[in-house]
């Protein structure tokens, strides 16, 4: 857990019994500084005092005998309506911290690297992470991936922390300086919590606003906004801009086109080949390989060890995870493809699917998939979709069958993927549907998917 020393005498506000709020309240707490909390859920305020925290007086509490107050990023804020203790915060002149503020805060002699962006940032970090770990270097990664800031572990100036960072912290972090900052891409997402596409724009934008002079920042060009973004940092003249891209080539950047990474950061371009690595497949997998690239490069290592480090990534759990490899055939758990614009990106990676699909249908269900149909040998329906899903996909002459379990679904998907004698198939579960009709969570989905193939098939090789 981080050191919170300077707040010893401190009384602080923490708002959000989350993760990252409990995280906090500890870490001051174990600082020496008074703390009291606040969480707008009853439930929660009951667990916060049955483990000894004091809660803040909601109705009547002196903002002003307060030092600080840590806001939970999950809580809103200012939209889509005004929280009335963000408003007596500021109307006491306290600024809305998160938990990442306080890291930044506290470990100052570290490096910091601070990845966002709408779609990738937790693959990117993490394969960032192991290209840096595998080059020796000393990291701790955390913040929206994994662990919370305040419980990763103290740097010197020898770390560097590798933070995942959603539009909720970017915003709270007034303190955060990253000697790299990373905008992977920009679309519409969080729009009513941030008052729209501007608002929405400008949370992301927060992450290059306290970066000293020269230092870098590393922007996608595949999207309006992100373009938008990197061509006010050039003008400003403070930031060395590199840019990165899945679809064009970079003159000055990393860029990736028909799976072939090209890095021109230096007078001699070098190259990788993408298509190689099988938990980095597709359009945006090598986007993220493109800004983990530049990232491992501006802090020293070499192109040839980033391919080595590439060639060992294990990948995220749930997202277009290999579980294994069976005579041929491959199992992936994409479980966490909850949506049917999840479910696209794993789809358009493979040719020979045996899909497993259903659950509990988002608006639109599978409707925007149908381009993405002929690749699919038979589907493998489960959940309370299953009979929607069925006729729509039987409207385009795919097979299906009906499951009453994943299990069972899992289990003759690769029977007949196996028969079928073809060696490029793929068992993929990427269900394009909530999961609570069957399971607690999509990991609890993914877990189940992953221990069937094993159990059924004890030969398999990741």
């Amino acid at each position: 857990m981080i050191p919170l020393l300077s707040h010893r005498d401190d009384t602080i506000l923490v708002v959000g019994l989350g993760k990252s709020g409990l995280s906090a309240a500890r870490a001051l707490t174990q600082a020496g500084a008074t703390v009291m909390v606040w969480d707008d859920q009853a439930d929660q305020r009951e667990k916060a005092q049955a483990n000894g925290l004091t809660l803040f007086d909601f109705e009547s509490g002196d903002m002003t005998a307060l030092d600080d107050v840590i806001w939970s990023p999950g809580v809103p804020h200012t939209h889509p309506t005004r929280h009335p203790l963000a408003e007596k915060a500021r109307s006491a002149n306290l600024n809305l911290r998160c938990d990442v503020d306080l890291l930044a805060a506290s470990q100052t002699d570290a490096t910091y690297i601070g990845i966002t962006g709408t779609n990738g940032k937790s693959t990117t970090t993490a394969l960032t992470a192991h290209v840096l770990k595998s080059a020796g270097k000393r990291i701790e990664v955390g913040g929206n991936l994994g662990y919370t800031a305040l419980d990763l572990e103290p740097l010197d100036a020898s770390g560097i922390y590798v933070l995942e960072l959603s539009s909720y912290q970017t915003e709270l972090t007034p303190s955060l300086a990253c000697s790299t900052a990373v905008l992977i891409n920009v679309t519409p997402d969080h729009l009513d919590r941030h008052g729209g596409l501007d608002g929405y724009i400008d949370a992301k934008a927060q992450l290059f606003a306290n970066q000293e002079n020269g230092a870098t920042a590393i922007v996608g060009q595949d999207d309006d906004p992100s373009r938008g973004i990197a061509n006010q940092l050039s003008i400003g003249g403070q930031h060395t801009v590199i840019g990165i891209s899945a679809e064009v080539a970079m003159i000055e950047g990393v860029s990736v086109q028909n799976g072939i990474l090209t890095d021109a950061l230096s007078t001699e371009l070098g190259t990788i080949d993408l298509r190689a690595f099988k938990t980095l497949p597709g359009k945006h997998n090598w986007q993220n390989a493109a800004a983990a690239c530049a990232i491992a490069r501006t802090h020293g290592v070499s192109l040839e060890e980033i391919s080595e480090a590439f060639a060992t990534f294990p990948g995220l759990s749930h997202r277009q995870e290999v579980v294994g490899t069976v005579n041929g055939v491959t199992f992936v758990n994409d479980s966490k493809a909850t949506n049917a614009n999840a479910s696209e990106k794993a789809l358009s990676c493979y040719d020979a699917i045996y899909w497993i699909a259903g659950g509990v249908a988002k608006a639109g269900g599978i409707t925007d998939l149908g381009p993405l149909f002929g690749r699919i040998k038979h589907a493998f329906l489960i959940g309370e979709s299953a009979p929607t899903f069925a006729e729509e996909l039987a409207r385009s002459g795919v097979a299906t069958s009906t499951h009453q379990t994943l299990e069972d679904a899992t289990a003759n998907a690769g029977r007949l993927a196996l028969l079928s004698g073809d060696h490029d198939a793929t068992v993929l579960l990427s269900p394009a549907c909530a999961s609570f009709d069957m399971f607690k969570n999509f990991e609890e989905r993914g877990d189940a998917f992953r221990n069937t193939v094993t159990e059924t098939w004890p030969e398999v090789a990741a």
